[in-house]
């Protein structure tokens, strides 16, 4: 009875609280605290705030037109006033959201003839044609053979002209058509530069010659191959794009000049003129005088 076994543990060991509680480690980045929202809140898709091709600016952006209510403006002023960002920032962002489907903005005339700019934010783009899309992807996805290439990239959206006309396309057609001419590598093709033309006409209705657009789009040309030379012209339309010109008042007429007094030398009135001489009814009566079968005045009829 008293013998002690030494086999026994003296007393029970504790739990390694990181071996056996991993939610006890320290895990790095970011951690979440939530609360589960019951009102005021806007439910925002991951496709949307994690995606890999849109800017912060872009999807902060969509955050917040996916957050107001139906019938608040969203429009460049507005928002301009409403955020720290600029008018060319927002511009660009709305662009952008645009091209990616987020947005779809369209001009309609009001009954009483005023144009106003109908925006409307979709918060998963294409979910009203992935149903009927998809039978047709799986019958392509089985026709697809590794030596297919895979589908072109969309090209990033570019600055829109506010008046566009068929000659100032045409013009910013044959600005891009001529680039290869001075830069052989930016070679474009026919798509290509029907996407761009409406970039180079919003450059050219802000008071630059195509010789100051061609310019800009040719300088510094990165050392590495182009693969695609159109996203780079691209980008430099959207981000070098200048601001529009100073606001110039039509030049008013110049006023006419006071002349000085001078006395008529028929009825000694005064009357103003550069010159002397008679004032403007002793010229008419003159005129009104009848000459003689010799040409003279005839004195009878004063």
């Amino acid at each position: 009875m008293d013998t002690e076994n030494p086999s026994a543990p003296a007393r029970a060991q504790s739990r390694i609280p990181g071996k056996n509680h991993p939610a006890g480690q320290r895990i790095a980045g970011v951690t979440h605290d939530h609360v589960r929202h019951t009102e005021n809140f806007t439910v925002i898709g991951n496709d949307l705030t994690q995606h890999p091709e849109l800017s912060l600016l872009d999807i902060g952006l969509a955050c917040y037109i996916q957050s107001v209510r139906p019938g608040t403006a969203v429009d460049i002023k507005t928002l301009a006033a409403r955020f720290p960002e600029g008018p060319t920032r927002i511009a660009a962002a709305l662009r952008e959201l645009e091209a990616h489907g987020y947005l779809r903005r369209s001009r309609e005339r009001t009954p009483t003839g005023r144009i106003v700019t109908r925006t409307v934010s979709c918060n998963r783009p294409g979910h009203r044609t992935a149903a009927r899309e998809a039978p047709t992807r799986r019958s392509a996805a089985r026709r697809t053979t590794p030596d297919e290439p895979a589908p072109r990239k969309r090209l990033p959206a570019v600055p829109q002209p506010s008046y566009s006309t068929p000659a100032l396309l045409q013009t910013a057609v044959d600005v891009l058509t001529g680039l290869r001419r001075h830069a052989p590598r930016l070679l474009l093709s026919t798509t290509d530069a029907e996407h761009l033309a409406p970039g180079v006409a919003a450059w050219l209705e802000r008071d630059l010659t195509p010789t100051a657009v061609r310019h800009a789009l040719t300088a510094n040309l990165p050392d590495e191959p182009l693969i695609r030379p159109a996203a780079l012209l691209a980008h430099r339309l959207t981000a070098q794009l200048p601001p529009p010109p100073p606001f110039r008042p039509p030049a008013s007429p110049a006023p006419e000049p006071r002349h000085p007094l001078q006395t008529c030398d028929g009825c000694d009135r005064a009357f103003r003129a550069p010159r002397p001489g008679r004032c403007r009814e002793c010229r008419e009566a003159d005129d009104q005088v009848p000459e003689t079968s010799d040409g003279g005045v005839n004195r009878a009829a004063r």
